[in-house]
């Protein structure tokens, strides 16, 4: 019987120290995720990413991992650097075609594919158009002989692509593809998933106006992100929370001169050759940074009606247009969503 006793009491102080120690882990709180933050110069532009995860040493190396992909892929793709895969096509054009990098390839089909859904608004050739405006340089202004004289360079259909052979070929000398139009964002999207195997909870890259979001932050919906006045410095419109998506504007703000009380901007219009009029500045909200950084140039070059009728035609496609007389067009999937800065 005190053998018995012994081992309910035994028993007994077993539960009762089992369930303290229970409470115990109970009671410890679970650390919050924390948010860190790093810039570094790529693309020729200021990148920012914001990692959200369980402790500082993983969020930096989510970092690191999203840096390092922009790097890797700004060495195929910048036509900036002489020894870059695109590079290499624009030297052989009118001589051979090149074989690239399954990125690069791939990055011009879904050029190509924009410039058809935008109806050539959107044209990686346009690159001599480009060059004879010089508008960071000589800021030079061509008149319709020399523009006439360019449009065989920039007929994004002649490019010529073979898949198989994982080649690039532009027929004429002197025609050259540049991605800045789309770049951006489609290094956004390849910097989140390599910071998502890197163990990132959530977390934000931006490479200047492009921006591709995943996850929440902590204690919000989404990521909050500010859409800028397209003609009054450090206003803003309106703000809105994003999860999961990115966001990319589109503006005659960005590089200009002006001549007699004219703007003269980037975003030419593949037809004239000339700056695009209809639109002050063009913002996409889309699920990857590719689709919103190639449509919002698209659609600034299709004009306000034009391009919101794509907008509605597209899943999972949100824009705000600012039309050239300042007047604002949401499209219907944002109303709601967006909110006072």
């Amino acid at each position: 019987m005190k053998t018995s006793r012994a081992f309910v009491v035994s028993m007994t102080m077993c539960c009762l120290i089992a369930a303290s120690l229970a409470g115990c882990v109970e009671l410890r709180p679970t650390p919050p995720p924390l948010v860190v933050k790093r810039a570094q110069v790529h693309m020729g532009t200021l990148v920012t990413i914001t990692a959200v995860a369980s402790d500082k040493d993983v969020g930096y190396r989510a970092i690191q991992a999203g840096f390092d992909e922009i790097k890797r892929l700004e060495q195929l793709l910048s036509t900036w650097r002489s020894n870059s895969e695109l590079s290499h096509v624009n030297a052989e054009a009118g001589l051979q075609p090149v074989q690239v990098s399954r990125e690069t390839l791939e990055l011009v089909v879904r050029s190509m594919e924009m410039a058809q859904l935008t109806d050539g608004g959107f044209n990686i050739a346009v690159g001599p158009a480009m060059a004879a405006w010089s508008f960071t340089e000589r800021q030079h202004i061509p008149n319709d002989k020399e523009l006439q004289q360019l449009k065989p360079l920039v007929d994004w259909t002649h490019i010529q692509i073979n898949k198989e052979a994982r080649t690039i070929f532009l027929p004429h000398k002197g025609m050259r593809v540049d991605i800045g139009g789309i770049g951006k964002g489609y290094a956004a999207d390849r910097a989140v998933e390599e910071m998502k195997r890197a163990g990132a909870q959530s977390g934000v890259v931006a490479l200047s106006g492009d921006i591709k979001t995943f996850g929440v932050l902590p204690g919000r919906d989404g990521f909050p992100v500010e859409i800028k006045h397209p003609r009054e410095y450090e206003v803003f419109i309106a703000a809105i929370d994003l999860k999961d998506e990115a966001i990319s504007t589109a503006g005659d703000y960005e590089r200009f001169f002006e001549r007699a009380g004219v703007r003269y901007h980037h975003i030419l219009d593949p037809q004239t050759l000339r700056p695009a009029r209809s639109c002050q500045s063009v913002t996409v909200i889309a699920k990857e940074g590719a689709i919103a950084d190639g449509l919002d140039t698209g659609i600034f070059v299709l004009g306000p009606m034009r391009g919101m009728e794509l907008v509605e035609r597209l899943p999972d496609v949100e824009a705000i247009i600012i039309d050239n007389e300042g007047r604002v067009t949401v499209s219907s999937g944002l109303r709601g969503r967006l909110r006072a800065p």
